[in-house]
């Protein structure tokens, strides 16, 4: 399975620097010069891998350099490609409220009192905050802010949700 560790924005400049949106903890390891870099096209597109030659932070966000992209129109060329590495290759280490997404996927989530909600899909990374997309027992896709409010327990074999009202039942709005 694959972890996104990175995702180019746009170019920048002339010499093919591309401004990417890290989605990494550890930023200096995975984007460090001579790093190999799988790279997926967007929309189904084929792979490629990438050597890093230059990685800087520039405004609060990294601006990367690969040895395959000399210029400006190659880093246009490379908007929207997701830059990859393999779970194997990593693991949430000993913190225990520390997690990648791919962990959490396929987990359980149950309520405090017990009741059975479904398993986890995906989570979603949105501006305001955290989203865990869960795939209830009876098919529907259930949005649950991931916060420690309404997830007051997080492991990988379960997920405890206190759910406020309407959260789980929508028609009750």
């Amino acid at each position: 399975m694959d972890l996104v560790v990175g995702r180019v924005v746009k170019s920048h400049g002339i010499r093919g620097e591309m401004v990417v949106d890290v989605r990494t903890d550890d930023p200096d390891t995975r984007f460090a010069p001579g790093t190999k870099l799988r790279g997926r096209a967007p929309r189904g597109g084929g792979e490629q891998t990438y050597t890093v030659t230059a990685a800087r932070n520039h405004s609060g966000r990294l601006l990367l350099s690969l040895n395959e992209i000399a210029d400006r129109d190659s880093a246009d060329a490379m908007r929207g490609v997701l830059f990859l590495i393999d779970t194997t290759d990593v693991s949430s280490g000993d913190d225990p409220d520390e997690f990648y997404d791919h962990e959490l996927e396929g987990v359980d989530v149950v309520t405090v009192d017990g009741a059975n909600v479904g398993a986890v899909e995906s989570v979603l990374h949105l501006g305001a905050s955290d989203l865990l997309s869960v795939r209830a027992t009876d098919g529907r896709e259930i949005l649950i802010p991931f916060v420690a409010e309404i997830v007051p327990e997080v492991s990988t074999a379960r997920i405890v949700i206190d759910p406020p009202d309407g959260l789980l039942n929508p028609e009750q709005w």
